[in-house]
């Protein structure tokens, strides 16, 4: 049972005001069994205090939500967000401490996303306190909270140091500075999580002395947390930390906790330290990076566990891009990249890929020669892996190589890993090659592509997959689109028209989907006298799913057809169609006669 506390709604009667009814109805819903129709009162809170008006939302309303904060998390996570809108509600800033009671209660209780919405409402609300109120009313609930007996009004206090620090007194500054030590320190591991989460947006906001006197003994301490958990969330601080010391304080506050996080014993800590690595070293400047980063980077890409190689690959070229340029090179080519060598030919398939994700991006970065003298050769192993990830990055990426050398360099490889994924038994390989295929043919060219690919790309029309299909249809819109109607003339339509005498019916329909895809870019001419009669001639197919298709198709390809066409060929085709016995078939065909009524049929007036 859920308690259903709270003031007794002074509600319009037969001589009082009807519009206050609805409010009636809304407040029954409140204290209703049913969860459902609770949380749509609570979504409806808004029209409630409206229709209240902002003293009674206050004496009332507010007092009777505070009490019955015992319900479902949903209601609850309802409330918490509707409460963070309910300044004006409650008659503005002046009054909108009046928010702070309700909003105390929810950032106490047990589940944690109706705690960190309340708390994002607390956040939002904070700014609209004047000083005096953020002292006297807020400042108060921030220091409840932190030295509540449960752990959830403790972690919750973490995420309001921050709102309310800069805009109150010293005194009460140096009060807030000390809960927040506090809370660093405390029994309970998921205080100091939140207190650790915490640590960056909170020193972003205290003066330059306390971050060198609070903050870094907090941060080293935190680093060194017995729980992973605390000291993986060290290390997102610690990006935030460096952007805010000076950079002669760097070295002997921020980097021997960096170096340790980078070496610590945990695999979870190391990740983090690889997933951050590129704000870490925007963050510490040039000179650390040549000194300590690059050393800690290579034993990240050589670490023994594979997430940590994974994430720390996935950085390669952002870490590349950002080191100073007058050593650039030769950082990359004497320290870099014999780890990228060793990856390329890692044990773990997650790794492998994520490098091949971006070590294309290397060759603009190191130039033509030593792309083709280093780089070339992992590129054409990459793309014989067995992992189809691995070759599937390679060649979504190829655009970074084509700038640098040319793509002709790879073509001969390519062709074979295109062709292998062209194949691939898992069909999601196979729709991603598809994806890139417009791409590939306009950098090898239309000679390479008809000789090697176009095959491949008629083939995928016939897959038994049905996405595979549908994508290559739009795939040849796409190479039309490139490479011009006058080659789909030549090339794709007279491929596309034999399948409709395929046995398979879906291969027929598969015809007619590619005339739809086509027509546009084909223009009138190569519609009407190549494409219509093929159309037309299915319209007597024995299967009905093909005919109530040509009716779909006649009325998707009409726009591109003379008004002479649509008279003598479509419109008696469509009629026919309209008597078919199939019920499909009928309504596809009067759909497409009454469609085309409103486009076509005032051309042929």
């Amino acid at each position: 049972t859920h308690q259903r506390a709270g003031p007794v709604f002074k509600m319009a009667g037969a001589d009082g005001d009807d519009s206050l009814y609805p409010i009636a109805v809304l407040i029954d819903e409140l204290r209703n069994e049913d969860v459902q129709l609770r949380l749509n009162s609570i979504k409806k809170l808004s029209t409630i205090a409206l229709a209240l008006g902002v003293e009674r939302t206050r004496t009332e309303l507010l007092p009777f939500l505070t009490d019955t904060i015992y319900d479902e998390d949903e209601v609850l996570l309802a409330l918490a967000e509707q409460l963070g809108n309910f300044t004006m509600l409650v008659g503005g800033p002046e009054y909108v401490h009046c928010l702070l009671p309700p909003l105390e209660s929810l950032a106490t209780v047990e589940e944690t996303v109706v705690r960190d919405k309340a708390v994002e409402s607390l956040r939002k609300i904070s700014h609209e306190h004047s000083p005096v109120d953020l002292e006297v009313h807020f400042e108060p609930l921030v220091k409840r909270l932190a030295s509540g007996d449960w752990f959830t009004s403790r972690t919750s206090a973490c995420g309001l140091f921050s709102v309310c620090y800069p805009r109150v007194s010293s005194t009460v500054k140096a009060e807030i500075r000390q809960h927040f030590r506090t809370l660093c320190s405390d029994d309970t591991p998921m205080v100091r999580r939140a207190a650790a989460s915490k640590l960056g947006e909170f020193a972003k906001v205290l003066e330059l002395e306390y971050v060198k006197s609070d903050i870094i003994s907090l941060f080293t301490a935190l680093a060194s947390d017995e729980q992973d958990s605390v000291r993986l969330l060290a290390v997102e601080a610690c990006v935030s930390i460096a952007t805010l010391l000076p950079q002669e304080d760097l070295e002997a506050l921020v980097m021997p906790t960096l170096r340790q996080a980078a070496e610590d014993k945990s695999w979870r800590v190391r990740y983090m330290v690889a997933d951050k690595f590129s704000e870490l070293q925007k963050a510490v400047g040039p000179e650390i990076t040549k000194n300590d980063l690059v050393p800690a980077f290579q034993n990240l890409l050589k670490d023994c566990e594979a997430e940590v190689r994974a994430a720390a690959a996935n950085k390669v070229k952002e870490f590349c891009e950002n080191l100073p340029e007058d050593s650039r090179e030769t950082i990359i080519m004497s320290h870099i990249l014999p780890c990228v060598k060793e990856l390329v030919s890692d044990t773990n398939q997650h790794v492998k890929s994520a490098l091949a994700s971006v070590i294309m991006g290397l060759s603009t970065i190191l130039g033509k020669d030593n792309t083709i003298e280093h780089l070339l050769p992992l590129f054409l192993a990459q793309l014989k892996d067995e992992c189809p990830e691995v070759r599937l990055n390679i060649i979504s990426n190829l655009d970074c190589v084509n700038e640098v050398i040319g793509i002709r360099q790879l073509s001969q490889s390519l062709l074979p890993a295109i062709v292998e994924l062209a194949e691939d038994a898992k069909w999601r390989v196979r729709l991603a090659i598809i994806e890139y295929m417009p791409l590939l043919a306009g950098q090898l060219g239309v000679e390479f592509f008809d000789e090697k690919l176009n095959s491949l790309c008629m083939a995928w029309l016939v897959d038994h997959v049905y996405a595979i299909r549908e994508a290559a249809t739009c795939n040849l819109m796409k190479l039309v689109e490139k490479f011009g109607a006058e080659w789909a003339q030549n090339t794709i339509v007279p491929k596309v028209l034999g399948m409709a005498n395929d046995p398979n019916y879906l291969h027929r329909m598969t015809t007619l989907f590619c005339i739809n895809a086509l027509s546009e870019a084909c223009g009138q001419d190569i519609t009407t006298k190549q494409m219509l009669p093929v159309v037309l001639k299915m319209s007597n197919d024995q299967v009905a799913n093909v005919r109530f298709n040509v009716a779909k198709s006649l009325q998707k390809i009409g726009p591109v057809l003379d008004s002479n066409a649509l008279q003598t060929e479509v419109k008696p085709v469509l009629e026919k169609l309209a008597t078919d016995q199939d019920m499909d078939v009928k309504y596809f065909a009067q759909e497409a006669i009454s469609g085309m009524f409103h486009w076509v049929w005032p051309k042929l007036k």
